[in-house]
């Protein structure tokens, strides 16, 4: 049974050497869970062209958000993640790290590593779960790389790229209304940006990582849709900053507003309470 977070932290007061018998059995329950998980793929893929440490990510974040590990579960040891899926401890402490930074689970010493946060449940029904790892890490490229395209673009920017980016948000705007809105009406929007910022660099960066951008849109957009009115508002908000200070030609508001964007939706892919 879960104990959520306020159960973690009460544990780190009242437990020091000995581990009880009810925590050994919620150990052996969160191993079973990552094992059934693991089943058919216990030994990660190396012919792929997804890194280890990625697909490893991607293995746990899916038993996360599938609720086979919840708020207040402890994961595995490093030693026994490394046995269930025949990878080295580097490739285990990769995962572990980012799975911390993305905020889904916190390291307690003497105690080991709890999941404090689960995706919104209905993530596992988009498939593709198990990419967004690589979906992550390309998000983290985008928050330095776009935050710099769009003071760039706001200090450059022509009538007519304005022009354009000001018809991609409001096609973007539309589809959303409709529940209908698609990853390349959001990449079209945030391509103009980087077009705009007179650099053709970033647009040839942003094609390199294009298959993980197209699918880390496409899962976050999947759950915006379905979300709640107040989700769907506020993408639609975040865009309308960042077009009002490129409008403007406030450089550090158009880089501001975009980096606060695409942290966001990084958030909401991860935080169901976000949601």
């Amino acid at each position: 049974m879960a104990r959520g977070v306020d159960g973690v932290r009460l544990a780190l007061d009242s437990k020091e050497s000995k581990v009880s018998t009810r925590q050994r059995t919620q150990d052996a329950d969160s191993v079973r869970a990552i094992e059934a998980g693991a089943e058919g793929v216990r030994t990660l893929d190396r012919g792929q062209r997804v890194r280890l440490g990625d697909q490893l990510y991607g293995q746990i974040f899916d038993r996360i958000a599938s609720g086979d590990l919840n708020v207040g579960d402890k994961l595995p040891s490093e030693h026994e993640i490394c046995e269930q899926f025949g990878v080295s401890r580097p490739v285990v402490r990769e995962a572990l790290l980012r799975l911390r930074a993305d905020g889904l689970v916190s390291a307690y010493q003497g105690l080991g590593t709890f999941v404090i946060h689960q995706p919104a449940p209905r993530l596992k029904t988009f498939g593709d779960v198990q990419n967004v790892g690589a979906y992550l890490r390309a998000q983290e490229v985008r928050v330095a790389l776009e935050g710099d395209a769009a003071r760039l673009a706001a200090l450059r920017r022509t009538d007519e790229q304005l022009k354009k980016i000001v018809e991609a948000h409001e096609t973007f705007a539309h589809g959303l209304a409709q529940g209908q809105v698609s990853a390349e009406a959001d990449l079209a929007f945030h391509a103009s940006i980087a077009e705009a910022s007179g650099n053709d660099f970033f647009l040839g960066v942003l094609e390199t990582i294009h298959e993980s951008i197209h699918g880390f849109m496409r899962l976050s957009l999947n759950l915006t849709r379905t979300g709640s009115r107040q989700r769907a508002e506020r993408v639609m908000d975040e865009h309308a900053s960042i077009l009002a200070a490129i409008r403007e030609q406030d450089g550090e508001r158009a880089r501001t507003a975009m980096q606060f964007h695409l942290g966001q939706a990084r958030y909401r892919l991860v935080d169901r309470d976000r949601d």
